[in-house]
């Protein structure tokens, strides 16, 4: 058996609905498999399971539900919820696992399984793979009966106390009077449309919502975080103050200024640590971003730049759980993604959490009495460009010549200058290709150079 993991990625297992490994043979395995995983330790476990709002999201919730409950798992449904909802209520309500069916901001066609322990972390890779082996060995054995209809009640609509638990939680988290902002809200057609109502409702807050009336083919269609650019639209004429866009399972946001410029996930780091530094909760003064993350958000800035306040910054691999697993290793209780995936563990979040995000940049916004311009006014963003190229096979790229090549070309003349970032996607079948230079005219020269050398060699 392969010591490297082939079904789960950065984020779960993903695929096209209805293709493996998101069959209705296999779905129902991987139950089994989650279900002999959990048995080694608790003879009577119980998993709590919900999903996002695509088409395909009930029957995979379903049959993964059936092949845990084929081995007496009791399996608890919380309906459409939010990704960081699931790591919530498994912690909370002392879950042996949690499950979430989504492909986060993938396509409709797409979709995936996510797997928490009991204490709301993602799983270790060396745990995902286990179980992957076990997935394996039921796929091989003959002796593996699928039935053919669920033995458990549906998924939909799940129980609502366990989404208004995660809500109150939420709510909790606010101290700070924000009934005075005006916000617009992009749930993505995705799984936010399910708490973010009733939790903007309790925070005194009376959002315009768009993007939210989720048909199971339009979630990220044109909207959420992969386009920001649509909320940003929405509130450019001034009468807003805060644009919030989530992607389809509501464990990144991305905002907008009230002039409509976005901001991305680097800016709100910059904003959360300074504010945590300055309460003393930003332990270690340490803050956790990726390889991704711009070289403005480490820079010098003048009076108030990390540096200056004395907070060190260190790079994780892409991917939240890799973030989170150098906060655990490290102590640093903020840490987080350029996409918007912001982990905050000065409280009980163990995952990245729109909902949470976007409370908390609220609630600096109330407090200081600063709108977001102003507070990400002095962030210097490097010129950086982003390229993605699909690919037919994920060869290691330090055995392609022309791209390594490419790639220590580059490196040679930014000499310090400038960034290259060159690897997969951990979900899907491509290459992504960073280049950051202090000129535009670089950044695009390398970024071109490489990305072409990719799609020669690999490209479909």
């Amino acid at each position: 058996m392969s010591s490297q993991r082939q079904l789960f990625g950065t984020d779960g297992i993903r695929g096209v609905a209805g293709e493996f490994p998101l069959t209705l043979e296999s779905t129902y395995l991987i139950g089994r498999a989650l279900g002999h995983d959990l048995l080694r330790t608790n003879p009577r476990p119980r998993v709590v399971i919900g999903q996002d709002t695509r088409e395909s999201s009930r029957w995979i919730a379903d049959r993964v539900s059936a092949g845990l409950a084929s081995l007496g798992v009791e399996v608890h449904s919380a309906g459409v919820i939010t990704t960081p909802g699931i790591a919530y209520l498994a912690r909370s309500r002392k879950f042996d696992a949690g499950v979430v069916i989504s492909a986060s901001h993938n396509p409709w066609t797409d979709n995936g399984i996510k797997v928490f322990s009991g204490d709301g972390f993602k799983l270790p890779d060396a745990h995902e793979l286990a179980i992957e082996q076990e997935i394996f060995a039921l796929l091989q054995s003959p002796t593996s009966s699928v039935p053919p209809d669920s033995s458990v009640p549906s998924s939909v609509p799940g129980d609502h106390a366990l989404r208004s638990a995660y809500v109150t939680w939420l709510a909790s988290t606010v101290t700070t009077d924000l009934s005075q902002l005006r916000v617009v809200v992009d749930c993505a057609n995705g799984a936010a449309t399910a708490e973010a109502p009733e939790l903007f409702r309790a925070c005194r807050l009376q959002p315009r919502f768009i993007h939210s009336a989720p048909d199971g083919k339009n979630i990220n269609e044109g909207c959420g975080a992969l386009h920001p650019g649509t909320v940003a639209k929405c509130i450019a004429d001034g009468r807003f103050d805060l644009g919030i866009t989530f992607d389809g399972d509501a464990d990144r946001a991305l905002f907008s200024d009230a002039s409509g410029r976005v901001i991305n996930g680097d800016a709100v780091l910059l904003v959360t640590a300074r504010d945590m530094h300055a309460r003393g909760v930003l332990a270690g003064a340490t803050l956790v971003a990726t390889t991704m993350s711009n070289m403005g958000l480490e820079i010098e800035l003048p009076d108030s730049g990390i540096r200056m306040l004395g907070i060190r910054m260190l790079r994780a691999n892409v991917g939240d759980k890799y973030v989170l697993e150098e906060m655990m290793k490290t102590g640093a209780t903020l840490g987080g993604e350029q996409s918007g995936h912001i982990i905050f563990r000065d409280g009980d979040a163990t995952t990245g959490d729109g909902l949470l995000t976007a409370l908390r940049l609220m609630d600096i916004m109330a407090r200081s009495g600063h709108s977001l311009a102003e507070l990400v006014a002095d962030l210097k963003v490097f010129p950086q460009r982003i390229q993605n190229v699909r690919v037919r096979e994920k060869v290691p790229l330090d055995q392609v010549p022309a791209v390594k090549s490419a790639i220590q070309g580059a490196q040679r003349e930014l000499d310090g200058n400038g960034r290259v970032v060159v690897r997969y996607s951990g979900t899907e079948a491509l290459a992504r290709v960073m280049v950051e230079a202090e000129s535009e005219a670089k950044m695009n020269e390398f970024t071109d150079a490489i990305a072409g050398a990719i799609r020669d060699a690999l490209g479909l």
